[in-house]
């Protein structure tokens, strides 16, 4: 796996040498290992490591691949997050889901969601459409581009909800709400704007619209949100660099 070497045993308490033996196991920058600590050595995640270790030996189709099941925590580590981008969960395709919410490899066909963010990004910071739709370049300089479910069963939607994904993600967010300053949080549908409402709009802002998808967009509320904007300005109100929203061509 891609967290752990192997499964941790599962118990409903566990000593302190318990918990270090899990997360001397855990591959994950160290400060994201310290804040998520208690749920990394829960329950929940005991429960969801064993659904993944069956769901990948399994003769479904899992994406994204093991290793890059964590690639949003591994390319962002807590103290460079000024951005969230939160998405429901990976891309269900053959080859598409790379651990980033919205991104795709290289070679990989921009989906239309994704093909609606370049969009609005092009026409609200005049940057050049992307031929291509790997958003690793925002999340070196600080964009956690993070899912609800970080897994999926192959052309089956929201087949990993309520696995034990959510009760993480929501650790992720809260970590971030609590120990980062002037993060912008952008919520893209009703969904991810239901997980963010406990964020402290006194220290971060939220941004929000309607969901990029094609069904969503296209009766307006996407188109003219102009988020990318917003957020370099705040970031650059409060002290931090903006981001380099170009992608490397």
């Amino acid at each position: 796996m891609a967290l752990f070497d192997e499964q941790a045993d599962q118990k409903t308490t566990k000593t302190a040498a318990e918990k270090k033996a899990i997360l001397d196991k855990v591959r994950l920058p160290e400060d994201w290992k310290r804040a998520l600590e208690e749920e990394l050595t829960s329950d929940n995640m005991d429960n969801l490591r064993e659904f993944l270790k069956q769901a990948y030996q399994s003769s479904a189709s899992i994406y994204p691949p093991a290793p890059l099941i964590f690639n949003a925590l591994n390319l962002t580590p807590l103290s460079k997050v000024k951005v969230v981008i939160l998405g429901q969960d990976p891309y269900h395709g053959p080859g598409q889901a790379m651990g980033l919410s919205f991104s795709v490899p290289k070679t990989i066909p921009k989906p239309p969601s994704l093909n609606n963010v370049l969009k609005e990004m092009a026409d609200d910071i005049g940057t050049q459409y992307s031929a291509h739709g790997d958003l690793t370049h925002w999340a070196k300089q600080g964009v956690l581009l993070l899912n609800s479910s970080l897994t999926v069963r192959e052309s089956e939607p929201n087949s990993h909800q309520n696995k034990g994904w959510e009760q993480f993600t929501d650790a992720v967010i809260d970590v971030v709400n609590e120990q980062t300053e002037h993060t912008v949080f952008i919520l893209w549908g009703s969904k991810a704007q239901k997980k963010g409402k406990y964020i402290n709009t006194d220290k971060h802002l939220i941004l929000t619209a309607v969901h990029p998808s094609p069904l969503a967009a296209n009766r307006g509320g996407f188109f003219g949100s102009k988020p990318f904007s917003k957020t370099n300005d705040y970031l650059a109100q409060h002290g931090q660099t903006p981001i380099d929203w170009q992608l490397p061509q």
